[in-house]
């Protein structure tokens, strides 16, 4: 009888600790590949003191390059096959549209086009939770979704077309949130890699800059447009 309980407890901690999964508890992780920033509707109402106002307009534009994402978190079991985990990461690397131009009307009418307006992205930060499937005790797919917040920067440089006559900027921090897709495969004890794909959205903003004028008058200009971003990442990370 002795024997027979002794083996159904080794029987049932084997099987406990073969259903429990590799990545429970702390871990960090660090991870690289492909982004795209995009912003979109881009609107620049201007105005200039005893001469009137104006407006201006800009297609779509985009900024892409490899980042780089820092990130930690926790995992924690709810059940056999399915954690739940809280995480946060940030990108270390800012993405730049470089110059762009818009077309300025003045007063109703067409007043020429500016060729030195740029955007900036620069330390975003997700906050987010991720529900797992346990695919097996070393590998399993997650969900992401949370908070997201980055700083939106836009610069006016010195344009002779519009009579600027230094460079201005403006920044400012937006928020909106974050939705991604991932799997996790454990490489070793403590180490693994991953891949996901994040979709980010931050909405509208306006932003505010003044240039000063060869009429000795400053110009405000305050563009606004729509954020967005996606990336797709790999990455290495250690469960501790």
């Amino acid at each position: 009888m002795k024997k027979l309980l002794f083996v159904i407890a080794t029987t049932l901690i084997a099987t406990t600790a073969s259903a429990q999964s590799a990545f429970e508890g702390f871990y960090g992780q660090i991870a690289t590949g492909y982004e795209s920033n995009n912003f979109s509707s881009i609107s620049i109402p201007f105005s200039e003191p005893g001469f009137g106002s104006g407006g201006g307009s800009a297609s779509n534009q985009s900024s892409s390059g490899a980042p780089l994402v820092l990130g930690l978190g926790y995992n924690y079991a709810v059940a056999e096959k399915y954690l739940i985990g809280v995480g946060a990461d940030y990108s270390a690397i800012s993405q730049s549209t470089g110059n762009f131009s818009w077309k300025a009307t003045y007063n109703g009418v067409m007043y020429g086009t500016s060729n030195s307006v740029s955007y900036k992205v620069s330390n975003r930060v997700n906050i987010f939770i991720t529900p797992s499937y346990v695919l097996s005790r070393d590998s399993l797919i997650y969900l992401k979704a949370g908070y997201s917040s980055e700083q939106l920067q836009y610069s006016q440089g010195a344009d002779p077309v519009l009579n600027f006559t230094n460079n201005s900027s403006a920044s400012k921090n937006i928020n909106g949130y974050i939705l991604g897709l991932g799997y996790k495969q454990m490489i070793t004890q403590g180490f693994y890699g991953f891949a996901e794909s994040n979709y980010m959205a931050y909405g509208n903003s306006t932003l505010s800059v003044t240039n000063a004028t060869g009429n000795a008058l400053p110009t405000t200009s305050s563009p606004s447009q729509s954020v967005s971003a996606y990336n797709f990442l790999v990455g290495i990370g250690y469960k501790f």
